[in-house]
């Protein structure tokens, strides 16, 4: 019992838990400078698609949620001893499956909330269609993406001795962040070129 005694003492401790969560909350930090400055770049966009506007805060809450919730599922599973490994296994599967789920269903109410919000304050709407398209590209691809990244840094963690509830919860908030706006980005620019091409 001394040994388990030493880890808990060492696990649980200020210096421990500073000492893992501190560099990737820096780096986290840095990494939502690059989220603003994607927004910035996405101002032409922005303005050139009513109702975006709308949908961007609240596409990058859902990912953050669903991400990090996924993270967290997996540092549980990965010390309870369910997942120990990169494998197909029906614990990881079922994560990842239930973590893109939800990605889908929450896109389409967000893309649909975002119009009728935009509209019930008497704003200009692109329109049901564009806004859940949008929404359902950026919040699926970036959720496919995100998945394989928690379960890397999730196992990869574990397996070098860092517990993985100090680092995946910052790593996929701020890369959630980052990644989603440069999917939004990349759905905005899809959706101006068709208009373009159908004008």
């Amino acid at each position: 019992m001394p040994e388990r005694d030493d880890y808990l003492d060492r696990y649980t401790s200020v210096k421990s838990i500073v000492g893992e969560a501190l560099p990737f909350e820096l780096v986290c930090t840095i990494g939502g400078v690059f989220a603003g400055i994607i927004l910035v770049k996405m101002i032409d966009a922005i303005e050139m698609i009513p109702g975006l506007l709308v949908l961007v805060p609240a596409i990058l809450g859902m990912r953050g949620n669903i991400s990090c919730t996924l993270g967290s599922r997996l540092g549980s599973a990965i010390h309870l001893g369910l997942i120990s490994r990169i494998e197909r296994n029906p614990e990881l599967i079922n994560n990842v499956a239930g973590s893109l789920t939800l990605s889908l269903i929450m896109s389409v109410v967000l893309g649909i909330l975002a119009h009728l919000f935009t509209v019930a304050l008497g704003m200009q709407s692109v329109g049901v269609v564009v806004l859940v398209s949008i929404a359902v590209f950026a919040g699926v691809s970036s959720g496919l993406i995100l998945a394989v990244i928690a379960v890397v840094i999730t196992i990869g963690a574990f397996r070098h001795g860092i517990d993985p509830d100090n680092v995946t919860t910052p790593a996929l908030g701020t890369l959630g962040d980052v990644i989603t706006m440069l999917m939004v980005f990349c759905a905005a620019k899809a959706v101006i070129w068709i208009w373009h091409i159908t004008l």
